[in-house]
């Protein structure tokens, strides 16, 4: 046990730093005391971020950790710079999630959502929600997140609904909205479209078949058959024609023609499209079939085919299947397959490794298929979300991912915002029972005013969940009313979220802004990492390699959890993530508080009348003038990694000055001057702790908090008070590089004592050529830290019986000589030079190898090369003394 962990208990802090009790008890007090929420009518500064909506059927994973702490570190440091600071928090309704849930739960009651009936089962979702739909929330709170609690919004919320309400109506009155007919990703087992976005690609083992498709009159032209090769023979059955290319020579004198379709029997035309066709891609031939692919529909559009549509809604074949109508499409697969083997029509098979497009939610293989759905029309909303990139108006952290945005944006379908749910927003668009004109409406027309009709009805789709998400920026702030809070917060400043939904959810919150707010939704887009386990997979259940951050908090706490988190978080795009992280980040956690308990103490024995909030250091000796600068280098490195989305750097500053610099040099200098109840030793301390644990708050509030408010002239409570500022004349660059060697010369010393194995208590003299400063104390310095009697010799003697008898080593241009006599046997020693000696010369020998190669150094980048240059060179420095020590000590005898 160290000394600082001896000391008895004091100030209120607790001997063991115990994070359970104290970090719910804190967290309570600042929602107590209402620090979390925002002011709009501050004159002071604004920041504002509103998190990415968790699903309300969310729990917390180690990716919604690192994304949350993200931003309450953010949200915290700008807090304490004095901005009126508002974090909004709020869950998104998400639609076929949340519906896929409450039909799993009935289903196990026996009932399903058709025997309730669309009003029925809409209530029973917002029973689950209400009793199961805050857990995201509350695990967000146990992670220390100071987000505007009484903001929280939800996607489905009366007021939320008015803004998605008003949004669709402007569009679909300015004509971007409309119904159309197009091939979309539906799922069989929810029964509904799906984004094409929002598909997971699955490698699958799959085949490609070779197929015959006869010619028409074949025999006039010397060709028969024309091939064609397919991953999916059961969509063979809704071709209307077969492709090739206009250039591929094989197949020009068949452009125009017709084949007869294998099993049906229809005459389908052979089309020349540069577009669809891949000459090198199988035969050069492909079924074109523009109700059941992408591709094929756009091809469909340029030749004008027909669209034949042969699964249906639910994954069965349709009667235009004609003999496999109602077989699952997989089954059908199995029998057009047998049935063309059996007409002599299937060439071959081949092994194939295919893509299949999974419904995230249920998991099952989606089928590209023909559904009239309602679309947004996206070339005018997209241009201004281009150029507001290109321009610099919003600019993405780390940059690629601007333009991975970009590349996507430039090529961009048109959307489909429709979904066949019951649980979300309902379209609002009204359909005339006599004329079907279509209008747009927050309710139902009194009337026609094409026909006159009395009766609508309401479309029977919601819109797609990214539709209201869409707006999250500004209708979470009281959009389409111009609320003082909109007035106030809008544009937000951040927004920090996850590389695969910069389509699903950025981009349209980008054209959103622009579109119904004039101005663009944030400024800064940073893109964080994706959460590997230690071994580089991603974490799953189903592999279970998953981590619960909510068992980390528990064991180590949210302290510990936050800054094993972000001690990573940076530019990087991943993060390897293991529990050792949080546990390592507990050890620095307990640091801190034993430390400050340290600290504390030491002001106790002082009146509290002499300690100010801003109290000046007293830096008057060395150690003082160098920890000094050194606060300011930690406070200026940790504002500009917290400015440019770099916490790893920031947290890496202060980690080492807090352990290494603080901990383990300053406070063990500070106790001789404690000791002989030096007061500027104990104010130096008090401002040192108080500027410590403000650096450290964004990232460890809890722990923090409660030193802080044990700190004499503290103030109300630390998450508002002022953020440490640095400016260059506070570093002292004198001081920096004298302790600097100081603090080396110290360091060869104990290097030096451990390799004689002397004993540790042991005070043994040590001869120097010089002091490495010239600052007075230093010579105290070295004798306590490296408990030794520091004697000065002159450097340049050498040929003596008692440098002879020495061992010796060097820091900087300062000769360091322990006599050897007493201390250590000298035979031992000798054994263990020679040693050294063997292995510098074998690592020499590889190094000259390598810098001998012409080839190495050609081909190896020149910071390698030089890398391996100043290591040789260095294991010359050390060849040569561990040769002068071998012949001080003699080769035999003592």
């Amino acid at each position: 046990m160290s000394e600082i962990e001896k000391i008895s208990s004091s100030a209120g802090l607790s001997q063991k730093y115990e994070p359970g009790e104290m970090e719910e008890r804190v967290y309570a007090n600042w929602i107590a005391r209402g620090f979390f929420h925002a002011d709009p009518a501050s004159s002071r500064p604004r920041c504002c971020l509103t998190i990415p909506p968790p699903n309300v059927t969310g729990e917390l994973h180690m990716g919604h950790a690192l994304c949350y702490t993200i931003h309450d570190v953010l949200v915290r440091w700008k807090r304490m710079q004095g901005f009126t600071t508002l974090c909004l928090p709020g869950t998104d309704h998400a639609g076929i999630a949340t519906q896929n849930v409450v039909e799993r739960m009935l289903a196990a009651q026996g009932v399903s959502r058709h025997d309730l009936g669309r009003d029925g089962f809409i209530a029973r979702v917002w029973e689950w929600k209400e009793k199961y739909g805050s857990t995201i929330i509350e695990q967000l709170k146990k992670l220390g997140c100071s987000f505007d609690w009484e903001r929280e919004r939800f996607t489905m919320d009366a007021r939320y609904s008015d803004a998605v309400l008003e949004a669709f109506i402007h569009l679909f009155n300015k004509g971007y909205i409309y119904r159309g007919t197009r091939v979309t990703n539906w799922c069989p087992r929810c029964r509904t479209a799906i984004s094409d976005i929002e598909a997971d690609d699955e490698e699958r083992a799959s085949s490609l078949w070779h197929i015959r498709y006869p010619i028409e009159n074949g025999y006039a032209f010397g060709t028969e058959f024309i091939v064609i090769a397919t991953t999916r023979p059961e969509t063979m059955l809704g071709d209307t024609a077969v492709a090739v290319h206009p250039d591929d020579p094989r197949y020009q004198a068949l452009i125009g023609r017709h084949v007869i379709l294998p099993l049906v029997g229809r005459r389908i035309p052979i089309i020349a499209d540069p577009i669809l066709v891949d000459m090198e891609f199988g035969t050069g031939a492909l079924k074109v079939t523009p109700a059941h692919d992408f591709n094929d529909f756009e091809a469909g559009e340029r030749s004008n085919l027909p669209r034949v549509t042969v699964i249906g809604p639910d994954g069965r074949m349709t009667e235009d299947a004609g003999g496999f109508a109602g077989m699952d499409r997989m089954d059908a697969r199995q029998a057009i397959v047998e049935a063309l083997e059996a007409e002599g029509l299937l060439v071959s098979v081949d092994d194939y490794t295919i893509k299949a497009p999974i419904c995230d939610r249920c998991k099952t293989v989606l089928e590209p298929l023909l559904s009239e759905q309602w679309f947004c029309r996206m070339k005018e909303l997209a241009a201004p979300a281009i150029s507001a990139v290109k321009n610099g108006d919003v600019r993405f952290i780390p940059d690629r991912w601007g333009r991975v945005y970009l590349d996507w944006m430039e090529r961009l379908r048109d959307w489909c915002v429709s979904r066949q749910l019951w649980w979300g927003h309902r379209i609002p668009v009204y359909h005339c029972a006599s004329c079907h004109h279509a209008v747009g409406a927050r309710q139902a027309p009194t009337s026609c005013d094409r026909c006159g009709h009395l009766t609508f009805t309401q479309d029977p789709d919601v819109l797609d969940t990214w539709f209201s998400s869409a707006l999250w920026p500004f209708a979470t702030l009281g959009w389409p009313e111009r609320t003082p809070d909109l007035e106030a917060f809008y544009p937000t400043d951040c927004l920090i979220t996850a590389p695969e939904i910069i389509y699903l959810w950025v981009a349209r919150m980008i054209f959103s802004g622009l579109e119904f707010m004039q101005a663009k939704p944030f400024s800064d887009v940073y893109i964080y990492a994706t959460v590997l386990d230690k071994h580089g997979d991603r974490m799953s259940k189903s592999k279970g390699n998953g981590i619960n951050p909510l068992d980390l908090v528990s064991q180590f706490g949210a302290d510990a959890t936050r800054y094993g988190i972000v001690a990573q978080a940076g530019k990087a795009q991943q993060i390897r993530f293991s529990e050792d992280l949080v546990s390592q980040a507990r050890n620095f956690c307990s640091k801190v508080w034993q430390s400050s308990r340290f600290v504390l103490t030491n002001l106790e024995k002082l009146d509290a009348s002499e300690f100010g909030a801003h109290d000046p250091p007293a830096a008057q000796s060395l150690e003082d003038r160098w920890i000094f600068s050194r606060l300011a280098a930690v406070t200026s490195a940790v504002n500009q990694g917290l400015a440019s989305y770099d916490l790893d750097v920031a947290t890496r500053s202060l980690h080492e000055f807090v352990w290494n610099e603080f901990c383990d040099w300053y406070i063990e200098l500070a106790k001789p001057r404690l000791a002989s109840s030096d007061p500027s030793m104990a104010k130096n301390l008090r401002v040192i702790l108080d500027t410590m644990l403000r650096l450290l708050h964004p990232f460890i509030p809890f722990l923090t908090e409660e030193i802080w408010r044990q700190l004499p002239g503290s103030g109300e409570a630390l998450m508002v008070a002022e953020f440490p500022k640095s400016h260059p004349t506070d570093q002292d660059a004198g001081a920096e590089a004298a302790m600097a060697s100081v603090i080396d010369l110290v360091v060869r010393i104990r290097n030096m004592r451990a390799e004689l194995k002397v004993q540790p208590g042991l005070q043994i003299p040590v001869f120097l050529s010089a002091l490495p400063s010239s600052d007075v104390g230093v010579k105290e310095i070295i004798q306590g830290r490296a408990r030794c009697r520091v004697s000065v010799e002159d450097g340049r003697i050498e040929d003596t019986e008692q440098v002879r008898g020495s061992a010796i080593s060097s820091s900087g241009g300062v000769r360091i000589r322990i006599p050897l006599e007493g201390l250590v046997d000298l035979g031992k020693e000798r054994a263990r030079l020679a040693s050294e000696i063997a292995s510098i010369t074998r690592e020499m020998e590889g190094l000259q190898k390598q810098l001998s190669n012409d080839q190495f150094i050609s081909r190896a980048p020149a910071a390698i090369v030089n890398e391996k240059r100043e290591r040789l060179s260095e294991l010359e420095i050390r060849l040569q003394q561990a040769q002068a020590a071998t012949d001080r000590i003699g080769v035999g005898g003592a």
